[in-house]
């Protein structure tokens, strides 16, 4: 029974322990996401601070396929 106990609780672990370590292409994916999001973020400020409509209406379509972008990488790196 112990050592059945033993077994059980290794492979637990060894499974936890494959969940918490991200591999590169996972931390490759979570920057390029991050980084599409803060280029999104600053097209929006961009938007606010110009007084051309037509301007105003092209960053903010830029920023929104900015965070669709993100997403589709986050979504993909799973």
């Amino acid at each position: 029974m112990k050592k059945l106990s033993f077994v059980l609780a290794a492979a637990g672990l060894m499974s936890v322990a494959a969940c918490s370590n991200p591999t590169p292409a996972e931390n490759a994916a979570e920057n390029t996401s991050e980084a599409l999001e803060a280029t999104a973020d600053n097209l929006e400020d961009a938007a606010d601070n110009t007084s051309n409509t037509a301007e105003e209406q092209m960053l903010e379509n830029a920023a929104d396929n900015m965070h669709d972008a993100s997403e589709n990488v986050a979504d993909n790196a799973s």
